[in-house]
C-alpha cells in the first residue's frame, strides 16, 4: 500500500472483534418480507426477499455484519428448500423473488449442491430469481443451476469500491478486475448482474466517499451491470466500532447518499437504488428526515431525479483519516 501507516486486517483479527451470533433455526429463514421495487422490465412490482439461514460466509469482509444470523456448520440437506417453502406460505403471491443467504449462493458449504434441483422446482412459477454471490465463485456450479431454472436468473455481487487500496483493506479477497470478469461471464450466459456499492467505507472521508462511490457506479455499468444499489456503510460488527475509535471510520451522511443516488440515476445507464435500511442512522435532522426518505424511495421506484428537499439543517460530520 502507498501509505505504510495503514495496516491490513486479516480474517482472525476481524473475527476477534465480533460479538455473539443470534440464535437461528436451520429450517426457518431468519427474515422474510415483500417490498415494492422497480424490476428489470421497468415496472414497479412486489418482490419477495427471503433471508436464508445457512453457514457463515468464509470471506470475512471487514465491514460485514451478516454473520450474526448464520450457523457455524453447513445446514442439513433439505433445510434450505424447507426454509423457502415455509416463507412462501407466509407471503402473498408475487412474481419475483430474492434468495439472500448472508453469504454466497454458490458456496457448497452454504447451500448444499444437492438442494439446487429442489430449489429450482420451488421457484419455477416466478419470473425472476435473484441470488447473491462473490465474483470469484462464478463458474460451473452457477451455470448448472441456471440450467435448472425456468425464471430469469440475476446475480447480486459486491463490487464495494474500486479504490484499490481500500478494497484491499476490506479483506474482500478480490480486485475490480475479478468483478468485471465475473459480470462478463454472466452476461455471456444471459444472466444479469446487480451490484452492491459501499458509500464511505473505512478510510474514506466524506469527499473521497462520494468520489469513489460515483467512480464505482461508472465502473459497474461499464462492466455490464444492469443495476446498482448504493449502501451507506454502517457500524455494528465490532470491527467497524474499533476503526471508529481510532478515527478511521465514520458513517456517511444522508446528503452524501442523496448526491451519489442522484448522480447514478443521472447516468441513465441502468437502475440505481439507494439502500434505505436503517436510513435514519445517517440523518441528524428530525424535521426533514421523513420527507427526505420519501424522496429517496420515490427515486428508487421512478428512477428519475426529484428536487432536493430544502431544510436549514446540515449533514456535515467530522472527517476521518484517509489513505493518501
Amino acid at each position: 500500500m502507498n501509505n505504510p501507516g495503514i495496516r491490513t486486517f486479516d480474517d482472525q483479527w476481524i473475527r476477534n472483534q465480533r460479538g455473539n451470533k443470534n440464535l437461528v433455526d436451520p429450517y426457518r429463514p431468519y427474515h422474510y418480507m415483500v417490498e415494492r421495487e422497480r424490476t428489470l422490465n421497468g415496472k414497479t412490482e412486489e418482490v419477495a426477499t427471503i433471508f436464508l439461514t445457512n453457514r457463515e460466509c468464509g470471506f470475512n469482509c471487514l465491514m460485514c455484519d451478516l454473520w450474526k444470523n448464520t450457523t457455524d456448520t453447513t445446514v442439513p440437506k433439505g433445510a434450505i428448500p424447507a426454509q423457502i417453502e415455509w416463507a412462501l406460505q407466509q407471503l402473498p403471491p408475487v412474481r419475483h423473488i430474492k434468495l439472500y443467504n448472508s453469504a454466497n449462493f454458490f458456496d457448497p458449504r452454504a447451500i448444499p449442491v444437492s438442494d439446487h434441483a429442489r430449489i429450482a422446482e420451488i421457484v419455477r412459477s416466478f419470473d425472476t430469481v435473484i441470488v447473491e454471490n462473490h465474483p470469484r465463485l462464478t463458474g460451473d456450479l452457477l451455470f448448472r443451476f441456471q440450467g435448472m431454472l425456468r425464471p430469469h436468473l440475476q446475480v447480486a455481487m459486491g463490487l464495494e469500491t474500486i479504490d484499490p487500496e481500500v478494497l484491499s483493506v476490506l479483506n474482500k479477497k478480490m480486485q475490480p478486475g475479478d468483478y468485471r470478469r465475473s459480470v462478463g461471464m454472466l452476461r455471456d450466459q444471459g444472466i444479469s448482474t446487480r451490484t452492491f456499492i459501499l458509500l464511505k467505507p473505512p478510510f474514506h472521508g466524506i469527499e473521497d466517499g462520494v468520489k469513489w462511490a460515483k467512480a464505482s457506479l461508472d465502473y459497474a455499468f461499464e462492466s455490464g451491470s444492469v443495476c446498482c444499489t448504493v449502501i451507506p456503510t454502517r457500524a455494528g460488527n465490532g470491527a467497524m466500532e474499533h476503526l471508529a475509535s481510532e478515527g478511521l471510520f465514520s458513517p456517511p451522511d444522508l446528503a452524501s447518499l442523496e448526491e451519489v443516488h442522484t448522480y447514478g440515476i443521472g447516468l441513465g445507464k441502468g437502475d440505481v437504488f439507494a439502500d434505505t435500511w436503517d436510513l435514519q442512522l445517517f440523518s441528524s435532522c428530525g424535521q426533514c428526515f421523513e420527507i427526505r426518505k420519501q424522496r429517496v424511495e420515490r427515486m428508487n421506484l421512478e428512477q428519475r431525479v426529484l428536487p432536493l428537499i430544502e431544510c436549514e439543517c446540515n449533514f456535515k460530520q467530522d472527517d476521518v483519516k484517509i489513505i493518501s
